[in-house]
């Protein structure tokens, strides 16, 4: 990257005050411009196609999609952007799956003044960046498996299974998830179904614990 070269962000956080900081920070540096602020997950990905942002920097509890889904599909859209998870949660699970979806790094909020921007111009250097603890937990993670002679697992839910998890979580009518998703209300009764079947789950309350602690949802 020359001197005058600015790397283009997309900023997507549900909270507005939070937006609001995280631009000042990026801002304030010559490299770094933020083209770009979403609400949740669905607008992000609107925005991505309409700025063609060089990085995407997502909170990964947002409503609509959430920062992995919008990650994940980004990342099929627009191959060449660079993805940065910027997250409350120090959380393995959601670390890996950030790392699944496509995410170059994975940034906490407490430490957002810290890290973000070291974060972003490794993303554009191609190099990841994960926080202390993170690289903690890959490391234990990998040689865990190594030991059990297991490879890392995929996610148990299809994309579109948790769109519709998501949605019934947010207690949206299977005739409201249709419309959302543009698909046929005995559609979404089978992926219900089939959610259930295959989480081992009884009825939308545990539907809706179950994407709690998946992230989908914020409690």
């Amino acid at each position: 990257m020359t001197g005058t070269a600015q790397t283009r962000i997309l900023l997507a956080d549900d909270h507005a005050l939070v937006r609001r900081g995280v631009r000042l920070i990026l801002d304030n540096e010559p490299d770094l411009t933020v083209v770009a602020e979403a609400g949740d997950g669905a607008e992000a990905l609107e925005l991505a196609r309409a700025h063609r942002p060089d990085l995407a920097i997502l909170d990964i509890a947002m409503p609509r999609l959430t920062g992995l889904q919008a990650a994940r599909e980004l990342s099929r859209l627009q191959p060449g952007v660079r993805i940065l998870m910027l997250t409350m949660y120090d959380n393995e699970q959601y670390f890996f799956e950030a790392l699944k979806a496509g995410a170059s790094g994975y940034v906490l909020k407490s430490v957002a003044d810290r890290d973000l921007l070291e974060a972003c111009r490794a993303a554009m250097r191609d190099e990841p960046f994960l926080y202390p603890g993170a690289v903690t937990a890959l490391i234990r993670n990998y040689l865990d498996r190594v030991r059990r002679g297991e490879g890392v697992p995929d996610n148990a839910l299809t994309p579109r299974e948790e769109e519709i998890l998501k949605l019934v979580a947010e207690g949206h009518t299977s005739k409201e998830i249709a419309g959302i998703l543009h698909i046929s209300d005995r559609t979404v009764e089978r992926h219900r179904a089939n959610l259930l079947q295959k989480l081992g789950l009884r009825d939308r309350l545990e539907l809706t614990r179950y994407a709690i602690r998946a992230g989908l949802i914020e409690p």
